[in-house]
C-alpha cells in the first residue's frame, strides 16, 4: 500500500483510500488493541487510536483483509441499551499462527499459538531432554512442524522458551542449570536453523521463561492493566523472575535482568548451583518443598506437579503444612527485597508460587507487607497468575511481535 495519494479527496474511492493511508501508522497500534483486547469494538479502538470513526473503520477494514481480526459489522445490541451498536472486533479465528515451544528440565513441548493468546493445537510432550541442545530443538520443531500440516494453518514465526537466562545480542543460553546443555549454548541460531530446515516461515526468537510467562500474563491474564508488573514463578526446579515496565518487558542492557532466584533468603540453607547459599532457586522451589516435607521425589511425574499435588492434597498432615509456610516465609522474604527496590504496581506468582499463594494468601502479604517499605505504605497487590502454558503463550508473542510492530510488512508476499 502506498503512502502517495492525493490528500484531496475527489469522490468516494480516493476518500476510503485517503483515510487508510492516513491510519497506515495505526495498523499495529490497533492490531496490538484488539489482540490485548483492549479494544473490543471499533468505538473503543477510535477513542484509543485517537482518530476519526472514519479512520478507525479503514483501519479495521485493512486488518480484516489481512486475515488477522474480523468485524461484526451488526452485533446484536445489549438489553436496554440505546442507539446502534458499535461494530465489535476480535482476532480471526482462521488466521495465521505461530509456533512456539517450551523446553524444561521434565521435556518439550510445542504448540501453534494465533493472536489473542489462543493455543490453537498442542503437540504431545516429552518427558526427556537430550544433552545435546541441536537433537531437543529438532525434535520440538518437527513437532510443530506435523502440527501445521495437520491443521493446515499458515505459520508466520516461532518462538522459544528455556529456562535459563539468555543473553542479547546473540541469543545465548548462559545457565541452563537445570538442563545437561553446556553453558552459553546458541539456542536462538539453533532453533531457527532448525526452523527453516523444516521449511517453516517467518522469523525465529528465543527468551528466558519466565521472562515471557510474564509477558504473555501482562497481555492476556492477571497482568493486565498494570503499568509496573513482578511476576515471580517456579519452573519445574528453581525459581525465576520478570519486570514489565510501563507496559515492556525489561530484560537489562544484555537481556540478564531479574536472576531473582540468586535472592539470599537463608543465609544458613542448601547450597546453591551459583556458587551461593540459601538463595531463593533452592530454598522456594519444588525440590525444596518436597524436601522440606521429608518426601522422596518419584519419577512418576514432574516435581512440579508432586509439590502442587501434596499441597493441594494433603495440607492437613501437620509436616506438609509446616514445609508449605517455610516456603512462603522465605518466598515472601525474597518479594519484599524485591518490593523495596522495584516498587512494582502489582505483583503475580506462577508455578509452585501460586500454590503457595492459594494455600495461605494472608500469611504471604503479611510477610511482604512487614518486611517492605511499600508494603507497609498501602500494601502491593499480590496475584495469582491466571494463563495456563503462559511460557508457551509468552514464546508466541515474541513471534508476534514482527507483525504487530507492522502488519503490512511482516505479511508481505
Amino acid at each position: 500500500m502506498s503512502g502517495n495519494a492525493d490528500p484531496r479527496p475527489t469522490g468516494e474511492g480516493t476518500t476510503s483510500r485517503t483515510r487508510l493511508d492516513r491510519g497506515r501508522g495505526a495498523l499495529g497500534p490497533a492490531l496490538e488493541l484488539v489482540h490485548t483486547g483492549r479494544a473490543p469494538t471499533r468505538a473503543v479502538l477510535t477513542a484509543e487510536l485517537g482518530v476519526t470513526r472514519a479512520t478507525a473503520g479503514a483501519v479495521a477494514a485493512e486488518l480484516e483483509a489481512l486475515g488477522l481480526i474480523r468485524v461484526d459489522a451488526r452485533p446484536g445490541a445489549a438489553a436496554g441499551s440505546q442507539g446502534r451498536p458499535s461494530h465489535r472486533l476480535a482476532v480471526a479465528d482462521d488466521g495465521p499462527v505461530v509456533l512456539a515451544a517450551q523446553v524444561h528440565a521434565d521435556g518439550f513441548r510445542a504448540a501453534l499459538v494465533g493472536l489473542g493468546g489462543r493455543i490453537v493445537a498442542t503437540a504431545p510432550g516429552c518427558e526427556t531432554v537430550d544433552a545435546d541442545p541441536a537433537k531437543v530443538l529438532g525434535s520440538v520443531v518437527e513437532a510443530g512442524a506435523e502440527l501445521l500440516r495437520s491443521t493446515g494453518r499458515r505459520c508466520v514465526g516461532a518462538g522459544l522458551a528455556v529456562p535459563s537466562a539468555v543473553a542479547e545480542p546473540d541469543g545465548l543460553a548462559l545457565n541452563p542449570l537445570h538442563l545437561a546443555w553446556p553453558a552459553g549454548a546458541p539456542v536462538r541460531r539453533i532453533f531457527a536453523e532448525c526452523v527453516r530446515e523444516a521449511g517453516l516461515t517467518g522469523p525465529a526468537f528465543a527468551g528466558n521463561d519466565v521472562n515471557l510467562a510474564a509477558l504473555a500474563e501482562h497481555r492476556h491474564g492477571a497482568g493486565r492493566g498494570s503499568r509496573d508488573l513482578l511476576c515471580v514463578a517456579t519452573g519445574h526446579r528453581g525459581v525465576g523472575g520478570a519486570l514489565v515496565l510501563d507496559g515492556r518487558l525489561h530484560t537489562g542492557s544484555s537481556g540478564l535482568a531479574l536472576e531473582v532466584g540468586h535472592l539470599t533468603v537463608n543465609p544458613e540453607g542448601r547450597p546453591c548451583h551459583c556458587g551461593s547459599r540459601g538463595c531463593l532457586d533452592v530454598e522456594a522451589d519444588p525440590l525444596a518443598l518436597l524436601t522440606a516435607a521429608g518426601r522422596d521425589p518419584g519419577p512418576e511425574v514432574s516435581l512440579l506437579q508432586q509439590a502442587i499435588d501434596l499441597i493441594s492434597n494433603h495440607y492437613d498432615d501437620p509436616s506438609i503444612r509446616t514445609a508449605t509456610e517455610a516456603l512462603i516465609d522465605r518466598l515472601g522474604l525474597g518479594l519484599a527485597g524485591l518490593v523495596n527496590i522495584l516498587n512494582p504496581d502489582r505483583i503475580i506468582l506462577g508455578g509452585l508460587h501460586r500454590t503457595l499463594l492459594d494455600a495461605d494468601p494472608e500469611r504471604l502479604r503479611a510477610v511482604v507487607a512487614d518486611r517492605s517499605l511499600w508494603g507497609q505504605s498501602g500494601g502491593v497487590p499480590i496475584l495469582a497468575c491466571t494463563l495456563d502454558h503462559n511460557s508457551l503463550v509468552g514464546a508466541a508473542e515474541l513471534a508476534w511481535q514482527p507483525v504487530l510492530d507492522d502488519p503490512l510488512g511482516a505479511l508481505a508476499p
